[in-house]
């Protein structure tokens, strides 16, 4: 996808200049006409001058001074230099308001510069923002539970606007919920096996789902095999995709158009126009089921294939794909958090961070949801969350209950903790509201993929955690307390 960006045009000189002399006032004019001429026209322009408690005008027409000293002559000021006093002060006020307006629009400048290469980067994938360390670790009692779905939640996306998620369960249903009032809008129910071409929802258990980013397509797939595409406003279903052999482990539509990458565990990829309801093309490489996928703005996409413990970026348009290597265990889940950087996690609880330009991970954490620094299998990674273009992270462990919170440091070479929040259950899956006041949880007492373990004081539910910024002084410095650079 091409960016035409235009060229900035040089600013122009101003013609006016700060300290341009006025025309002398003609001596033939008359001194006691001029005078009160010119004091209406500083009148009118609000110019404060000390000389207004030190003038009194007398009947006559004529100025005197009386403020001087007792050293100073007492000689009385002419009309002429005192008009010329003025005029001086005048200017010099000038002067002065011009050289602090200067001072604005060169701020102004600076931040319309700083505005304009935050959008030439975004347009190319390549801009990451600095907000992690405005955040702070969230009141537990700020915590919002939704319950609906009957078995686990196992997947969520959420709306392009901030305003409605999207969950599907191991019940084989999706919900829609308002995130204002809380409450369910819609609900999809599931089918049962066998009911695939009578039911119009799914019949198996939903594992992914994915959003357009003009909100106007919702996309879900399931272990039924197929791929359900819903209007989202009506919750009506719109076409069903069917060619993945297996079940469909990961969606995602490439931002900004209706192209719709799906991933199975049949280890292909492919692509299906929405628009169009047309197939595209399949992908393959992945030597194991492909656990997750994600895209954004070029036309590529990211997966992680599981027990083959590669991560793969499909470059469509070049008919090309690279290939990363450097977890111990299967890869579970990937998020981009630009087009150069992404954030990946494995069974054996290790995270990592990547950029493009290497095969192997910059950073890697091991065993980032056990708290003892022993290895565990019962804490892997099961589901990441990245809020896109920002240094922000999050991860969740299966088992652990626990959401961890992290911070990417400078071009990705370092992965910091910041906080993390008790959430019980096995949090299957993680999404950032888009404008990052939230982060959503779906919730289950068991693993999406399996019941390898059963916590039964957990809930199915959508756990909503609002996120609150760190205040700021007058002076713009964070409070004390607050974690900085």
């Amino acid at each position: 996808m091409s960016f035409f960006i235009r060229k900035n045009r040089g600013t122009q000189n101003s013609n006016t200049s700060t300290n341009s002399t006025r025309k002398r006032p003609k001596e033939r004019q008359r001194q006691n006409a001029a005078l009160p001429k010119k004091k209406k026209r500083f009148e009118d322009e609000e110019i404060e001058s000390d000389s207004d408690e030190d003038i009194e005008r007398l009947d006559d027409g004529k100025v005197t001074k009386h403020a001087l000293s007792e050293e100073e002559e007492e000689e009385e000021e002419t009309a002429q230099e005192k008009k010329l006093r003025l005029t001086k002060e005048y200017l010099a006020q000038l002067a002065e308001e011009e050289r602090k307006n200067e001072e604005s629009k060169e701020i102004d400048r600076d931040a319309v510069a700083h505005r304009l290469k935050e959008d030439v980067l975004e347009q190319s994938g390549r801009l990451l923002r600095s907000v992690a360390d405005d955040y702070e670790a969230p009141n537990v009692d700020d915590l919002c539970v939704l319950r609906g779905h009957k078995l686990a939640v196992t997947c969520l996306v959420i709306s392009p606007d901030s305003k409605y998620i999207f969950s599907g369960s191991k019940d084989c249903s999706v919900i829609k919920w308002n995130l204002a009032s809380k409450k369910k809008e819609f609900v999809i129910p599931g089918g049962r096996k066998g009911m695939e071409g009578k039911h119009k929802g799914h019949t198996d258990h939903v594992l992914s789902m994915a959003i357009s980013s003009n909100g106007k397509y919702l996309a879900t797939g399931a272990k039924d095999k197929l791929i359900h595409i819903w209007n989202p406003s009506t919750c009506e279903l719109i076409h069903t995709f069917r060619g993945h052999k297996e079940a469909i482990s990961g969606l995602a539509f490439r931002h900004g158009t209706s192209l719709l990458f799906s991933a199975s565990h049949d280890r292909a990829v492919k692509l299906w126009n929405v628009d169009d309801r047309a197939y595209m093309e399949t992908l393959f490489g992945h030597q194991e089921a492909i656990t997750s996928i994600d895209s954004l703005m070029r036309e590529r996409a990211i997966t992680s294939g599981g027990g083959d413990r590669s991560i793969r970026i499909w470059k469509v348009v070049e008919e090309s794909q690279l290939v990363f290597m450097g977890h111990k265990g299967s890869i579970d889940c990937v998020r981009l958090l630009n087009e150069e950087f992404f954030f990946s996690g494995a069974d054996d609880g290790s995270l990592a961070l990547w950029t493009i330009g290497k095969k192997r991970p910059q950073v890697v954490i091991p065993n980032a949801h056990n708290e003892s620094g022993k290895s565990s299998n019962e804490n892997w990674i099961s589901s990441l969350a990245t809020l896109t273009s920002t240094n922000l992270l999050a991860s969740a462990g299966s088992k652990d209950s626990r959401i961890r919170f992290w911070r990417a440091g400078e071009n990705c070479q370092e992965l910091r903790p910041l906080f993390s929040v008790p959430v019980v259950g096995f949090i299957n899956a993680l999404q950032f509201t888009p404008d990052g006041t939230s982060l959503v949880a779906g919730v289950g007492q068991e693993h999406k993929l399996g019941r390898w373990w059963r916590l039964k004081e957990a809930k199915n539910s959508i756990v909503i955690i609002p996120l609150k910024k760190r205040e700021v002084t007058k002076e713009g410095q964070q409070k004390e307390g607050a974690v900085t650079e």
